[in-house]
């Protein structure tokens, strides 16, 4: 008799979960509000590369302005940080893809390098040249990422990435100038605009491949 009732229990038990649960998996099922892990793991992985860009430009702009040892290595940092971006891609796009990304963000650097020496050393005309190279960069990596994906407009890329060496930029002025203040509010600009940059990224690919997530 004793077996029967915990039985009984057990059974009513089990009932009353499943219940509870199922409507709970229905919910999540139609909510299109629900993002599933592997959107939540490509939003962590493109804003963790992103993030990590606008950490190491700063360090090597600082670390290139106060003349400081560790230049060469903060350097070769932030070129790794390049292939991570491209790497992040090429789950969707190929490895000739996320590598020729890699590319064009390694010349991103490259021409920034060039900027903070010569903004360091007073040469404005070179820095004006420089600067030219640089926007033309950018749009090389915008018609790049609009021609891969069509949820990616080239005009909005191109502005995101203007907002970016500007901000860089004045990262830089501040740093000549002694203006620290002036370059940690460059620096949460800069690291807040990334973010959205990388969202955006990611809203698109997620947008493209809808099978993959």
């Amino acid at each position: 008799m004793k077996n029967k009732w915990l039985l009984a229990l057990t059974l009513a038990f089990v009932i009353s979960m499943t219940q509870a649960v199922a409507p709970v998996q229905a919910m999540v099922g139609e909510n299109p509000d629900c993002i599933s892990p592997k959107v939540v793991q490509l939003k962590g992985e493109m804003e963790k590369v992103w993030i990590d860009h606008t950490i190491w430009t700063r360090s090597y702009i600082v670390s290139a302005i106060s003349n400081r040892p560790d230049q060469k290595d903060v350097l070769d940092r932030l070129m790794r940080n390049q292939q991570d971006i491209g790497n992040v891609i090429k789950p969707y796009y190929g490895e000739a893809a996320g590598n020729k990304l890699a590319d064009l963000m390694r010349e991103h650097i490259r021409i920034a390098v060039k900027i903070v020496a010569a903004a360091k050393a007073g040469n404005q005309s070179e820095v004006d040249k420089l600067e030219a190279d640089w926007h033309k960069n950018a749009d090389d990596i915008a018609k790049f990422l609009s021609a891969a994906n069509p949820n990616w407009q080239f005009k909005e890329l191109q502005d995101m990435l203007y907002t970016h060496l500007q901000l860089i930029t004045e990262i830089v002025v501040s740093c000549i100038k002694g203006d620290w203040k002036a370059d940690i509010a460059a620096t949460d600009k800069n690291e807040i605009h990334m973010i959205h940059l990388a969202d955006i990224l990611t809203e698109g690919i997620v947008k493209q491949f809808p099978e993959k997530f």
